[in-house]
């Protein structure tokens, strides 16, 4: 192989890792950060640091209080309007759980859509939102992290009305989530991989989308954060 040969291929090599490294690295939801968000490429978190993943026994927990048959409904109450969603506890009683028992802690009261996309996605679920410190949003989190259910099913790919996990990387989701206000198929899983970042649908919106359409229209700043603020003021399980 001549010189100029094994340049060129040295050039390639270098080029593709540095790709793969800034996908990788990728966590945040800033507009100054990365182009990320305008080309609607990922729904992440801008954690500095990834929260502990929830104990086996803790998780042994949740599962013994997922046998409902019926699905629950979580009645979002917000200072735009009420709207509804199902929650897959059938299918997805990891994520789904998760989010009842955080609900049901009256964690979600109060907390902020910090970041809405017309044509994209809202998105909540962060405690750090009920402060004024506007650089932490996006950064907090329940204070542990849950395991990502890669299930298929035609009910739990990223369209319209779906509610999903927000993350900075497989499994570390926690308390954030997001609205699809279009179909977004391309944030599904491919593969169960480990080292695949997705985010699992667990739940649909069931009345009120028109509620959600009208948040996704708020006017924003250059990160994506509405100028007005939109507040959940409550999140109520209703067990049908």
């Amino acid at each position: 192989m001549t010189q100029n040969n094994i340049i060129t291929v040295v050039g390639l090599l270098v080029g593709c890792a540095v790709l793969i490294i800034g996908l990788a690295l990728w966590i945040g939801p800033s507009k100054d950060s990365t182009t990320s968000l305008t080309n609607k490429d990922e729904v992440g978190l801008e954690n500095e640091e990834l929260e502990a993943p929830l104990k086996p026994e803790e998780l042994a927990a949740y599962n013994a209080t997922m046998t409902n048959e019926k699905n629950p409904i979580a009645k979002f109450t917000t200072n735009h309007g009420i709207f509804e969603i199902e929650l897959f506890e059938d299918t997805m009683p990891i994520t789904a759980g998760n989010f009842i028992k955080l609900a049901d802690e009256g964690f979600y009261n109060g907390i902020k859509f910090h970041r809405v996309i017309d044509g994209f996605m809202i998105q909540g679920g962060d405690p750090n939102t009920k402060t004024d410190d506007v650089m932490s949003y996006g950064r907090g989190g329940p204070g542990y992290s849950i395991p990502d259910e890669h299930i298929s099913g035609e009910h739990l790919t990223n369209i319209r009305g779906t509610i999903s996990m927000a993350n900075s990387g497989p499994n570390s989701g926690g308390s954030q989530f997001f609205i699809n206000v279009a179909d977004n198929k391309f944030l599904d899983f491919d593969v169960p991989d480990p080292n695949n970042s997705a985010h699992p649908v667990f739940g649909q919106v069931v009345s009120g989308m028109n509620i959600v359409d009208e948040i996704s229209l708020a006017e924003t700043n250059p990160s994506d954060m509405p100028i007005e603020p939109i507040i959940i003021e409550k999140v109520e399980i209703v067990k049908n």
